[in-house]
């Protein structure tokens, strides 16, 4: 057998070799990133909530963007596998920066008291039942509560992830002559005249002048209580308020008498025997639907001689805006100028201005120490669109041609088949 023989005979058995390794098509390229967005997602291998799950992925997690179908997208994970998930579980690069201003706000602000949730709790994104759950809370669990909020019930509008393809132009439009018909059409025929007592046909059995009377009934708008709130490792989002419970002993709490405690604070402390027992300020709302955050507080101190809390400060009737501050407060008496702690509440005045009114605990007792300017309540959050992915420019890269496929080509040009 001649030399080039057995050389191309090599040749074709190590191609063949190559081919019967090769490990399937290209993978395909992505059109866009996502990150995860509820603390656990599940990735199916097809559309329906029935297919098989073939990985679970964390919450920030990054997600390549294969192909899109209605608002289902296909995936790719960081280890390589493929499966489709909901695009509403999905956040941009955009919404993890909304996210994490989000936490790096809520850090400074002031507590408005510890609570807990006696069922697991959802955090969201945004105080909307829709955006996505990003970290649940244990039974019993507790966190900061920083912010209360009524917000009107809707579904935060979602634009697609990766936009839509440009739109080729149109050309102009082809001009048809317009041909004449050989047979004229005939005339339509007048419509028929109303009858004579057509109004009257036209009344309903109801008099329309008791229906005239009465107020149009409109439907009130179904609103939801959210709580911005803080966990023990920082991390902060949106929690439905009615699911919060505050954390504030049961033989204080059992005087909320039905309403809402907004928020609740230690002053002090008292010595009964071998007890301590802290002196309390809370916040409540007998309506959780107005446009104020509280309309009483109140502070209980322990009783000596009965051995139980009891109220040694009150106000009711009041438009009250968080948050409450615990501070040190300047009180002017006879003997002169002292600092006290105490706390301060910003409530409006019957005129209609907000003011911080300052309160100096005195042993047990509470005395007023003065207003001060309070300062522009925050603004409410504004529901966020996710920002879409960037668009890649022009068609997706072409992939390049595995060693297989070079072998083949050179294969066709050393034989001329």
């Amino acid at each position: 057998m001649a030399v080039g023989s057995i050389s191309k005979v090599s040749l074709a058995a190590a191609l063949l070799l190559l081919f019967g390794c090769s490990k399937g098509p290209p993978r395909a390229q992505p059109v866009g990133e996502a990150f995860v967005g509820p603390a656990v997602l599940k990735i199916r291998s097809d559309i329906p909530l029935q297919s098989s799950t073939v990985t679970s992925v964390k919450h920030g997690d990054r997600l390549d963007i294969l192909q899109t179908r209605r608002r289902f997208l296909r995936v790719r994970t960081l280890s390589g596998v493929e499966g489709w998930t909901d695009e509403r579980q999905l956040l941009a690069s955009g919404d993890m920066d909304a996210l994490r201003e989000l936490t790096a706000r809520a850090a400074k602000l002031p507590s408005q008291g510890v609570a807990t949730t006696y069922a697991p709790l959802n955090i969201h994104t945004q105080p909307v039942l829709s955006s996505p759950s990003f970290l649940q809370l244990k039974e019993n669990e507790k966190f900061h509560v920083l912010q209360s909020i009524v917000l009107p019930r809707s579904d935060a509008p979602r634009k697609s992830l990766i936009p839509p393809a440009p739109k080729k132009p149109k050309g102009p439009p082809k001009k048809e002559a317009a041909k004449a018909p050989k047979v004229p059409p005939p005339p339509m025929p007048k419509p028929p005249a109303p009858p004579a007592d057509w109004l009257e046909l036209s009344k309903s059995e109801r008099d329309e002048t008791d229906a005239e009377k009465l107020p149009p009934q409109k439907l009130a708008p179904r609103t939801d209580g959210w709580s911005l709130i803080r966990t023990p490792s920082g991390q902060a989002g949106w929690v439905l308020t009615r699911l919060v419970s505050m954390a504030i002993p049961d033989d204080v709490a059992q005087y909320a008498e039905g309403k809402r405690i907004v928020s609740y604070f230690p002053l002090g402390e008292v010595q009964d025997g071998d007890l301590k027992k802290k002196v309390w300020l809370w916040t409540t709302t007998a309506d959780s639907k107005q446009p104020w955050d509280f309309d009483s507080f109140r502070v209980f101190v322990w009783s000596l001689r009965h051995h139980r809390y009891e109220t040694g400060y009150i106000e009711r009737n009041l438009k009250g805006y968080s948050p409450v501050l615990l501070k040190e407060v300047e009180m002017t008496s006879k003997n002169g100028a002292s600092t006290l702690p105490g706390f301060s509440i910003c409530m409006e005045k019957k005129d209609g201005q907000r003011v911080r009114r300052e309160y100096a605990l005195l042993g047990v007792a509470i005395r007023f120490a003065g207003d001060r300017p309070c300062e522009a309540s925050p603004p409410p959050p504004t529901l966020q669109d996710p920002w879409p992915v960037p668009a890649l420019d022009g068609p997706p890269p072409q992939s390049k041609p595995s060693l297989a496929e070079r072998l083949k080509k050179h294969w066709h040009a050393l034989t001329g088949k």
